[in-house]
C-alpha cells in the first residue's frame, strides 16, 4: 500500500523548471516508485515534464504518493523540500 503526504506549493512562482527538477532529483535518489497527484491526475515525480503538466501554482495542494524501497525517506525528503519553497526564496 502506498505512503501518502500532503503538501502546497508554497513559493511564489509554483513549480517551474527549476523546482520540477529538484522534485525529480530527489525522487531519483530512491528505488520507490513516486507520483504527484492533483486533481486526480498522477505524475511520475522522476519526470521533470510530467510534473510541470501539474501546472500547480502558490497555494495548489498536491498529495505525494509513494511505494517500495525508500518510499518513507523519499517523501520526507520531498515534504521538506515543498516547505523550504524548494530553496527559491
Amino acid at each position: 500500500m502506498p505512503l501518502e503526504r500532503h503538501v502546497t506549493v508554497l513559493n511564489k512562482m509554483g513549480i517551474h523548471v527549476r523546482p520540477a527538477t529538484r522534485i525529480s532529483d530527489v525522487a531519483n535518489r530512491y528505488p520507490a516508485d513516486v507520483e504527484i497527484v492533483k486533481d486526480g491526475m498522477s505524475v511520475d515525480a522522476k519526470m521533470p515534464l510530467g510534473i510541470l503538466t501539474l501546472a500547480a501554482t502558490e497555494g495548489t495542494p498536491l498529495v505525494l504518493r509513494a511505494e517500495g524501497p525508500g518510499a518513507e525517506q523519499a517523501l520526507e525528503e520531498l515534504v521538506a523540500l515543498f516547505a523550504s519553497k524548494f530553496g527559491m526564496e
